[in-house]
C-alpha cells in the first residue's frame, strides 16, 4: 500500500516491488493484487472526499499507470472515512488567480477523460455521500457497489453545470433528467431500484461484497475485460473534450 504524487505517479507501478512511493498525496493506492484487482481510495475524509485539483491529478496519474499494467485487470476506487465524494473542491473555484483556473480546468478534463476512458473495468465502492462531482466519479465507473448509508444527488444545479451524458448512459435519460433537473437525493434503495447500484448491502459487508463482484470479473482474461470495456465506450458514444461538454 502506498500513495501517489504527482511526481511519482507514472514513474512506477502501484505495489512494485522496490517502488518507493512518498507518503504525502492524498490518493492511496493498495495492489495490484495476486487476483489482478488494484484499489485506489481517495484521502481526504477532512473534506469528504473533495475533489481538488492535487486530488484529482492523482487519480488520473495512478489510472495511467494501470492502464498499462499488465498484472491489472480491474480497479476499485473508494473513499476514506464516512463519504465516498463530496464532488469538486468548490474553494478552488474561488481562488481569482486566471492561472490558477486555467489549471484548475485543465486537471478536470484530463481526470474525466482518464476516467472515463481507462481501458479496463473500473468499480466505485460508495459509501456515504457521493455528491456532484462524486456522483460523476461514481457513474464514470464501470458498476457501482453501495453501502445502505449511500446517498446521490447533484446540487449543483442550483449553482452551476451539471456533467451529464455518464448518468443518462447509467439510468437512460428520463432518470437521468429528472435527477439532473431537480437535483435531489437518491438514497441507497432507490438507486438499487433505478439500476444506479449493483448491489446495497451493510457497511460492515461492504468490503465483502466488492470482493465477490470482483472475484467474478477476473475470471475473465485482462484481453476480454478490455475489449468488452472497449465496446462499451464505443456503445455509450462519449467524445470527452471539455468536462461541461460531457
Amino acid at each position: 500500500m502506498g500513495r501517489l504524487t504527482g511526481s511519482q505517479g507514472i514513474a512506477a507501478r502501484p505495489g512494485a516491488e522496490g517502488s518507493s512511493m512518498s507518503n504525502d498525496g492524498v490518493l492511496i493506492f493498495d495492489g495490484p493484487d495476486p487476483r489482478g484487482v488494484a484499489t485506489l481510495t481517495l484521502d481526504r475524509p477532512e473534506a469528504k472526499n473533495a475533489l481538488s485539483i492535487r486530488l484529482r491529478d492523482e487519480i488520473a496519474d495512478a489510472l495511467d499507470v494501470l492502464a498499462v499494467d499488465d498484472a491489472v485487470k480491474v480497479v476499485v476506487i473508494a473513499g476514506a472515512g464516512d463519504a465516498f465524494c463530496a464532488g469538486f473542491d468548490l474553494k478552488e473555484f474561488a481562488v481569482e488567480d486566471p492561472d490558477f483556473q486555467t489549471r484548475l480546468w485543465a486537471s478536470s478534463d484530463r481526470y474525466h477523460r482518464t476516467v472515463l476512458e481507462f481501458p479496463l473495468p473500473t468499480v466505485a465502492v460508495v459509501d456515504g455521500v457521493a455528491l456532484a462531482g462524486g456522483f460523476d466519479l461514481a457513474v464514470l465507473c464501470d458498476l457501482r457497489v453501495a453501502s445502505e448509508r449511500a446517498r446521490f444527488a447533484h446540487p449543483e444545479i442550483t449553482f452551476g453545470e451539471i456533467v451529464y451524458a455518464p448518468l443518462h448512459d447509467v439510468v437512460g435519460g428520463a432518470v437521468a433528467r429528472e435527477l439532473c433537473f431537480t437535483g435531489r437525493n437518491v438514497d441507497a434503495d432507490e438507486a438499487k431500484q433505478l439500476g444506479l447500484v449493483s448491489s446495497v448491502v451493510p457497511v460492515a459487508d461492504l468490503a465483502a461484497e466488492v470482493e465477490r463482484f470482483t472475484d467474478l470479473m477476473v475470471r475473465a482474461p485482462r484481453s476480454v475485460l478490455a475489449s468488452t470495456k472497449a465496446k462499451a465506450l464505443r456503445r455509450a458514444g462519449f467524445h470527452p473534450g471539455r468536462t461541461l461538454a460531457l
